[in-house]
């Protein structure tokens, strides 16, 4: 494309600018004077729109679109107007008229003459290239189809994930607008793009449909270090208000700090583990065998299993949680306590010879325990019509005794035997007969059902559409934990069941899925592999074929040349070859991906930091740690160990093996596994 074209844009790029930069300057004055005037309120709303204009500043503009009818559309990352009323001087790539961007082929162009992509560094105009999608008109020429594309999965990493808007597909842009009320399941193979799908979906729902912005947005991915990587693109594409966490911050306050064993993993991640939590909830109410006595105010009161056992049966009609239900059966229990306190109170009984029997005086008044009880609710007797003493309560006086019996601790102590008050941490210590203090990933979800029995769990945000990142990882308890989050059911829900590492996770998006949505979930496909080279996908192979013989590969759209290779050592030497071949490294960004066992000798070897530096030209991650990740060149240490880890240690192999754009190497003690016997052997 000429010097010309490229002057032609810059100078209209440059105005876009000034405009972002006068609405700057707007927003930054009614912020500071918001904050002047103490409103808190408006100075949310100023901050989040300061922070908006500034997340636009990288790639504001990168599209444009020559229509048939004459007009020139400038498509970018918010929509921009000189004037109110004015044709808008770029529009936001959310609104329907920029879907073509995406969307317009040669065959069904939908009104497009020619689509332009703009390539800006900083704010200055580098590239453009032309699609032209009228073949007869006269005059165009530059027919650059896949140059963005390719200029982007090529280029090197930096340890942030960037968003893709200027570069999506007709498929992922088809993800990103399909309207559905319930569940949208995205599977695809490795570098087909899902996570960018995700985000930029969050983006465009977030665009249509304001509510979400007060209901909120969760998205949810596999681990902290996979959240810092895709941080900056929710933000680049103007959106600064959606939380992210791991499966393990949705219980705020717990820590998971122990690693657990994957057969343990798995027994705790199955839904029956729901059932046994209830039970145990439900077993700890404990209807006495014999008659209770309970003492109030130096009176024994006869408490026997039927009214316990109404009063049980009550109180779990309520439907409440434990600890709110425990307060109804208290209420029942000291209804009648209270009852039987005020007939003994109002029907002093005597003898033929003028004793009292029940308690009461011989002259037919209360007597010092009536009265001792009586003091303790706070009733002050007065005198009938004749001067003696007003015997009959009102509903005041015995509310009042009702609030003392609840509140004396001889009563209670009686009362949280038969129905005690439990806390999440107890309920899952007590059913798995482990400490309540030392807590792995597993058990966050068994908290949070046992939280939700209790009814503990009322606190916990709520949002309006939740995104699953690596859903496959999820198990069954994970997501009953999510579901409890997400009412609505609205979710998008992206992953690959051939790169499922958790033995808890799924290998049926049904299986988990039904039980909460019923049919309201849709699975779509995406085919192409925009990522990984087809040289490592052919790598690949035979390790697909072996565990997932149904499961075909992505397309990969791309080509680098570079063969894979792998090169045997010995346990012993195994850090030392690895060091040695990062210190020889000069190709962009190197990901070392080995076992945890490897971890320390090889951070120290490397001097490397424990925890992964997704800056750095080196990065030393586990197989749990890199999901999600893409890198420049990957190397593999101790691959038989991947297999070996867990029962699902082929997956996490596939994984590590397809996080690289452009090579990958394997260095393995010993033969080799089977599945990579015939990838190209280097000797040292």
């Amino acid at each position: 494309m000429t010097g010309s074209e490229i002057g032609i844009e810059q100078e209209y790029v440059a105005d876009l600018y000034a405009r972002v930069d006068a609405m700057r300057g707007v927003a930054a004055a009614r912020l500071a004077a918001r904050r002047a005037e103490g409103d808190r309120e408006a100075v949310a709303v100023w901050q989040a729109e300061v922070a908006r204009l500034d997340a636009v500043e990288e790639g504001l503009c990168f599209g444009r679109l020559d229509m048939h009818d004459g007009r020139r559309v400038y498509i970018g990352r918010l929509g921009l107007f000189r004037d109110e009323g004015d044709e808008p001087l770029l529009v936001d790539w959310r609104v329907p008229v920029a879907q073509v961007f995406y969307t317009a082929t040669a065959t069904a162009p939908h009104g497009v003459r020619r689509r332009r992509r703009i390539t800006l560094r900083g704010r200055t105009v580098v590239a453009v290239n032309d699609e032209l999608l009228d073949l007869n008109t006269a005059g165009d020429g530059g027919l650059v189809g896949e140059a963005a594309l390719l200029a982007s999965v090529t280029a090197d990493r930096t340890g942030r994930m960037h968003d893709v808007v200027a570069t999506l597909q007709a498929e992922q842009d088809q993800i990103i607008r399909y309207e559905t009320s319930g569940v949208l399941v995205v599977q695809g193979g490795p570098g087909t793009g899902k996570t960018a799908v995700a985000l930029h979906r969050v983006a465009y729902l977030l665009y249509t449909r304001p509510h979400l912005r007060t209901r909120g947005v969760l998205v949810v991915g596999p681990s902290q270090i996979f959240l810092d990587y895709i941080g900056q693109v929710l933000p680049g594409l103007g959106e600064n208000s959606v939380v992210t966490a791991t499966i393990a911050d949705l219980v705020p306050g717990v820590e998971a700090r122990r690693a657990e064993p994957s057969e343990a993993a798995e027994l705790k991640g199955r839904a029956v583990m729901a059932e046994r939590l209830a039970a145990a909830v439900r077993s700890r109410v404990r209807i006495p065998d014999e008659p209770v006595e309970v003492e109030f105010e130096q009176q024994a009161l006869r408490l026997d299993q039927r009214v316990c056992g109404l009063a049980v049966q009550k109180a779990r009609r309520t439907g409440l949680p434990h600890n709110q239900a425990r307060l109804a059966f208290q209420q029942e229990i000291v209804d009648v306590l209270a009852g039987r306190l005020v007939e003994d109170m109002e029907a002093v009984v005597l003898t033929d010879t003028g004793e009292a029997i029940d308690g009461g005086s011989a002259d037919g008044s209360l007597g010092e325990s009536d009265l001792r009880a009586l003091a303790a609710a706070g009733v002050v007797l007065g005198h009938d019509d004749h001067g003696g003493p007003r015997v009959l309560l009102d509903e005041t006086d015995r509310a009042g005794l009702r609030d003392s019996l609840l509140a004396d601790a001889g009563v209670q102590a009686v009362l949280d035997e038969v129905w005690p008050p439990l806390t999440p941490e107890q309920v899952v210590s007590d059913l798995l007969g482990e400490p309540a203090d030392d807590w792995s990933a597993a058990d966050i979800p068994l908290l949070d059902e046992a939280a939700s029995l209790i009814g503990q769990g009322n606190d916990r945000a709520v949002f309006g559409h939740v995104v699953v990142d690596e859903a496959q990882e999820l198990s069954e308890m994970d997501w009953r934990m999510l579901m409890r989050r997400c009412p609505t059911r609205s979710m998008t829900i992206v992953g690959d069941l051939a790169q499922t590492g958790n033995p808890a996770g799924t290998s049926s998006w049904d299986r988990v899925l039904r039980p909460h949505v019923q049919d309201r979930w849709q699975l779509i496909q995406l085919t192409v592999n925009y990522r990984t080279p087809a040289e490592i996908m052919a790598a690949t192979a035979d390790l697909l074929a072996a565990h997932h013989p149904t499961t075909p590969p992505p397309r990969s759209v791309r080509s680098t040349g570079e063969t894979p290779w792998r090169i045997r050592t010995t346990h012993a030497d195994l850090v030392v070859v690895i060091a040695d071949l990062a210190a020889t490294h000069t190709d962009g960004q190197l990901a070392i991906i080995t076992p945890s066992v490897h971890i320390r000798p090889l951070a120290a070897a490397l001097s490397l930091t424990s925890r992964p530096d997704l800056t750095d030209k080196v990065v030393l991650l586990t197989t749990d740690q890199v999901k999600g990740l893409e890198f420049d060149s990957v190397l593999i240490a101790d691959p038989a160990t991947i297999l070996s880890a867990t029962p699902l240690g082929h997956n996490d192999l596939y994984v590590a093996m397809t996080r690289a754009t452009r090579s990958l190497g394997i260095v393995h003690p010993g033969p080799p596994p089977a599945e990579l016997s015939t990838m190209r052997e280097l000797h040292p």
